[in-house]
């Protein structure tokens, strides 16, 4: 007789604890975190409801679960084990040693981006892809993004704006399939990132990554997390990536320090006809406010920083403009600041051309669109020494630096009341979105010809029996 499996209790209560965080998932599809039942999560997931508790004492500690869960779900091989799915096909020694072939830059490329941050998000991260996208497409390139609006989302806890995409794995895979990559870029971190990685790295795919937001710093900032455990996750994440693209000396010299390697330079853009200089007779929106006008855009969060700013006295008016968490919060505890909610196009150009100062107090973005944004404005820029800001202001004309990342702020929005706008903006006018795409496409680390498509045939192929087999049993 088959003696009985090892550890069968341990293997239940896994499956339990499996069916009950399945269920929080299925939950979240209709209902909000404040909403979430014990009762209701117990009965989706055919338990009892102290079975629930059992495993989860909090509702705290089911989230954070479920989170785990989430990111390990993306690694996990389809049910039925290795028979149930055929093994990926394994790309030759030709293939591997082709991956860093020369090839002609201009030649128009079929290019995949996998994001988790797209429309109708409103960030840096989302502006810069967006326009690159746009870009590509204008110098021949034919350009897929994989991004969470082709998903089921639930927003991100803390942070309802963001939209979280659920069950990515096999529809990513599909994607993939039917656009046929000649290059790849994975551009965050999250559930659509990890999905992507997984398929490069089974199927072995040369891919590149980059480096938006100081991720580490944010989870430090909201969760009582150490920056070490979010330092490890991130190169664990970037490390079979062939290039890791940065957007400034400074983040590049940061990320070597913490054992990231293959970093590549990628330069930022800005749009110099919508973000422009005050033409003489045009309305000012600030008309009614006292002068000078210090002006904050990006999202309202406890990581960007923005008390740093609003506690400061300064002269004359503060304006917020931006969507956030915390921007009720701030609202009752500065009721003299002025917040306008977001503000995009034309109408966010005015209040950046219509400002005297620009202040960006974040310590942990890393590079901060905003303010070539201002400087295009002809808006001068106070900011911390902080990645971005360091690499931009000095030796710039456009914008002051603080004298610490913790003092000397005041005196640098006073300072920019200063600068010659007019000097401002010629600094700006040196960056644009196509050297952006270009040098985003020189980082690219494509298939070579002509071995890409003999690896998408062989897929292809593999497709077709996997489709002969159901009908021949």
């Amino acid at each position: 007789m088959k003696p009985p499996l090892p550890n069968l209790r341990d293997r239940q209560r896994e499956e339990t604890r499996s069916q009950i965080l399945r269920a929080v998932g299925r939950q979240l599809e209709s209902r909000s975190l404040e909403d979430l039942s014990f009762a209701e999560i117990a009965r989706d997931a055919g338990v009892g409801e102290r079975t629930v508790y059992r495993h989860f004492p909090t509702k705290e500690a089911l989230l954070g679960a479920f989170w785990a869960w989430m990111q390990s779900e993306a690694f996990r091989p389809s049910q039925g084990g290795p028979a149930a799915r055929p093994k990926p096909p394994r790309a030759d020694r030709r293939l591997r040693e082709a991956i860093t072939a020369q090839r002609d830059p201009q030649r128009p490329m079929r290019i995949l981006i996998a994001t988790d941050a797209w429309e109708p998000q409103v960030n840096g991260v989302v502006r810069t892809l967006t326009r690159v996208v746009t870009e590509l497409q204008a110098i021949g390139h034919t350009v897929e993004v994989i991004h969470p609006g082709q998903f089921k989302t639930f927003p991100l806890p803390t942070y309802n704006e963001i939209k979280v995409a659920i069950g990515v794995y096999e529809p990513v895979q599909e994607l993939f399939k039917a656009f046929e990559p000649e290059a790849i870029h994975i551009a965050t971190e999250g559930p659509i990132g990890l999905a992507a990685r997984r398929i490069c790295v089974e199927w072995k795919l040369p891919f590149t990554t980059s480096y938006h937001t100081r991720f580490p710093e944010y989870v430090s900032a909201r969760l009582p997390l150490p920056l070490a455990a979010g330092y490890a996750y991130m190169k664990w994440f970037h490390k079979p990536s062939g290039r890791l693209m940065v957007a400034t000396p400074t983040m590049q010299k940061e990320l070597e320090s913490h054992g990231f390697r293959n970093i590549s330079a990628w330069s930022r853009g800005v749009d110099t006809e919508v973000f422009r200089p005050r033409a003489e007779g045009e309305p000012d929106i600030f008309a009614h406010l006292p002068r000078p006008v210090f002006l904050y855009v990006g999202r309202v969060a406890v990581e960007k920083n923005i008390e740093a700013f609003l506690a400061l006295d300064l002269p004359g008016s503060k304006v917020v403009v931006g969507p956030g968490p915390q921007l009720e919060e701030l609202k009752a505890k500065y009721p003299k600041v002025v917040f306008t909610g977001s503000k995009q196009g034309e109408e966010l150009a005015q209040h950046y051309r219509c400002a005297d100062v620009f202040v960006f107090p974040s310590l942990t973005d890393t590079f901060g669109l905003v303010i070539l944004e201002s400087m295009a404005s002809g808006t001068p820029v106070a900011a911390y020494p902080a990645p971005g800001p360091v690499d931009l202001i000095p030796g710039s004309g456009a914008g002051a630096l603080a004298i610490t990342a913790t003092e000397g702020l005041r005196e640098a929005c006073l300072q920019c009341l200063e600068i010659d706008r007019k000097g401002v903006r010629a600094f700006a006018e040196r960056f644009s979105w196509r050297a952006c795409a270009e040098d985003f496409v020189k980082n690219l680390e494509p298939y070579p010809e002509p071995e890409k498509t003999r690896f998408w045939r062989r897929l292809r192929r593999l497709a077709r029996v996997r489709r002969r087999r159901p009908e021949a049993a």
